[in-house]
This record gives C-alpha cells, structure tokens and sequence, in this order.
C-alpha cells in the first residue's frame, strides 16, 4: 500500500467558480454571508495572519499535506498549480521544517497563482514582504526542511483549524482567511453583495448625524432583555444603597471589597 498519494486535478465544480466575484467583499463579509455555523465552520483560526499589509486574494485550492519537518509534497503541488489558484500547504500545525520560502515564493509569483496559505512556518519573510508574495500562515522559522515525504497532494487537509478540501474558494485578506465549498459560492456571494449593500446605507447615515446603536437594531434587542437603566452612576448608587436605599448588588458587593 502507498504511503503517499497525489490527485493531479481540481474538482469541476471548483473551475466553474469565477473567483473574481469574490473580488469586491472582505473575509468578514463572505464569513457573515455564510451563516452563523457554516461561517465558523468555513473560517481559518485568528493565528493565520498575512505576512503584510494589504494583501488580498481569492482562488481554488490545491491543497498539499506534508509529514511534520518536510516539504516534499509543497514542491508538487506547486508544480500542479494553475494561475490563479491558491496553493493551501499544511504540517498539521507543526513548527518545525519550513514549509515555504524565497525560492517557492518566486516560483508563485512567476506562475501568476493566487497565493499561498501555511499551517505551519514559513521563512525568508523579509524577502517574500520585499517581493509582496500574498502569504498568510500561522508561523515563522527559518527551520531546516527535509524533502523525503510521505504527504498527499489534492486531499482534505486540517488547516488552521478548519478542513480544507481541493476546490474550495478560498479568500483571504488582513482579516485572515476562509474557504467556500464551490457549490455554496454563488449563494455566499449574492449574499455578501446583499450585506455590503445594507451596510453602505449605514455608513451613509452614519455620517448624516444618525446612531449605530438604533441603525444596527442593537436598541431592539436590547429592549428585549428587559434590562434595567438607572438614572445615576455607579458609586453614588452604592452610597445609597449603604444608606439603606435599594442598590445593585453586585455593584455594591464590588464597591465593598474596593473599600
């Protein structure tokens, strides 16, 4: 049995995406166009950060899976890349053997792709901000790599913290980074459009003078909550309440250990 394997294509559904359509939305509108689960299900975690910035970028994924302190499998799957696609690498989230550098960022920007995404460090990263490389990853070291495998290349791979599968969308930008399953693009873009759209009427208000607190619906919900305002601050509250006044009781019993 093989120990490593490599699928040379993408996914059709993936090819008839047209990644530009995501070109006009921020990670955080396409993540709250998802939905609440599958937006958290779909968005890489807060330690996947953009090496500089600025930078932006959307494109399918190929995805390349490499044994902890090797990088055999980057080397292939940078070989598969087509322009525009956005080469996902993963170690598990290892630290150590870099998984990118000066070279392969050259290479990256020679062959038009995307860019890169890393679970797991990177190095030379003064050399890829000079080139504006569009990297993001969760690390830097310029640790030794060994090129021996095992790995695959076009599989699932767990990338900070969500699955990434060959063919996602993926977009990334300062905010980080989030993957599309092709068949739910479409939706997740009109939605996004329609997101985008609501919060310029917003900002335009904004800037009429008018409040975010009743523009966001946030007076509704806090309406909801039955919450109690008072008419006073806090310590002038706690003094009444010692005086034998109703007060907070929390406030109070805060007040006390203060004293």
């Amino acid at each position: 049995m093989h120990s490593s394997i490599v699928y040379t294509r993408l996914p059709a559904a993936a090819l008839r995406c047209d990644c530009a359509d995501a070109a006009p939305f921020g990670v955080a509108d396409l993540h709250e166009a998802m939905g609440a689960l599958a937006g958290r299900q779909t968005l890489m975690q807060p330690g996947m950060r953009a090496l500089d910035h600025g930078l932006r970028m959307a494109g399918p994924a190929v995805t390349a899976f490499c044994d902890p302190g090797d990088n055999l499998m980057v080397q292939k799957a940078l070989r598969l890349a087509e322009p525009g696609q956005v080469v996902v690498l993963s170690n598990g989230g290892g630290r150590q053997g870099a998984l990118f550098g000066e070279m392969m960022g050259t290479y990256v920007l020679h062959k038009k792709l995307a860019g890169v995404v890393v679970c797991g460090p990177i190095r030379d990263v003064d050399a890829l901000r000079a080139m504006q490389v569009p990297i993001w990853s969760t690390c830097i070291s310029p640790s030794h790599p060994e090129r021996r495998g095992p790995g695959a290349v076009n599989v699932p791979v767990v990338c900070a913290g969500i699955t990434v599968h060959p063919g996602d969308i993926v977009v990334a930008d300062g905010d980080g980074v989030i993957a599309i399953p092709p068949r739910a693009f479409a939706r997740v873009v009109e939605a996004a459009r329609a997101r985008v759209a609501k919060e310029t009427a917003i900002i335009a208000a904004l800037k009429r003078g008018e409040h975010l607190y009743e523009l966001s619906g946030a007076d509704a919900v806090f309406r909801s909550l039955e919450v109690e305002e008072r008419q006073t601050d806090w310590e002038s509250d706690c003094e009444r309440d010692r005086d034998g006044a109703v007060g907070n009781d929390i406030g109070d019993a805060d007040h006390r250990q203060t004293r």
